[in-house]
């Protein structure tokens, strides 16, 4: 009888996994669902979940409900994050190079630090999402929303940031030479030490928008809308008259 009841234990014991040892899965579950690499998400909420240093490169997340998430330290490298509602997440820090982010909503978000390279962010919701120093040199942000993003040192160089709305955006500091920035909707944005040279900036609307000791030497300003803007400093195209 002794004998059978330990083979019972022995065998519930080993069902369970244990908690020390290397017994124990490495798949995390957060509210039921399997976090791991290439998981199957799509639809899911974690909604408030701990994210933290998760591991879910090339994950399909698509139509997620992401709010407000502990994304910190995740690696979401070339994860499927179309239609994703990621308002107010917390993403420093995180990995999303090559990710999938169209028509994602990340309005508030934070991704300050975050690795963005390869990432497409084509019509995704970034209003006043944190992007300070944020690495988006070559990106497609087409349609994108980054109405009063803080985009403070980012770096767009050769970026095609044309038919986005940055109105009321901070880019102090920020690298914009080479950007295609047609069409873009400017108006009251901060670009104070901004370095737009050689930018296209045909038909942007820059209305109210300081431009105080910016730099937009070789910048293509056909029909620009300028009205109200401050160009105190600021190093204009050769041959410009406003």
């Amino acid at each position: 009888m002794r004998k059978l009841l330990l083979i019972v234990v022995l065998t519930v014991c080993t069902a369970c996994g244990g908690s020390g040892g290397s017994g124990g899965s490495a798949t995390k579950l957060v509210f039921g669902y399997k976090i791991e690499p290439g998981a199957g998400l799509v639809g899911a909420n974690l909604s408030r979940a701990n994210l933290k240093n998760a591991k879910l490169e090339g994950a399909d997340l698509t139509n997620a409900n992401l709010m407000t998430a502990d994304l910190r330290g995740a690696d979401l490298s070339n994860a499927k994050l179309t239609g994703a509602d990621l308002r107010g997440a917390d993403l420093t820090d995180t990995i999303l190079n090559g990710a999938y982010l169209l028509d994602a909503n990340m309005e508030g978000a934070d991704l300050s630090e975050a690795e963005l390279r390869g990432a497409e962010f084509f019509s995704t919701d970034l209003t006043e999402a944190k992007l300070e120093g944020a690495d988006l040199r070559d990106q497609m942000l087409n349609g994108a929303n980054l109405t009063r993003a803080d985009l403070r040192g980012a770096d767009l160089s050769n970026a095609n940031v044309a038919l986005v709305d940055l109105s009321n955006a901070n880019l102090t500091g920020a690298k914009l030479q080479g950007t295609d920035l047609g069409e873009t909707d400017l108006t009251n944005a901060n670009l104070t030490r901004a370095n737009l040279s050689n930018a296209d900036m045909r038909w942007t609307d820059l209305s109210g928008a300081d431009l105080t000791n910016a730099d937009l030497t070789g910048a293509d300003l056909t029909n620009a809308i300028l009205t109200g803007a401050n160009l105190e400093g600021a190093a204009m195209p050769e041959g410009w008259k406003r």
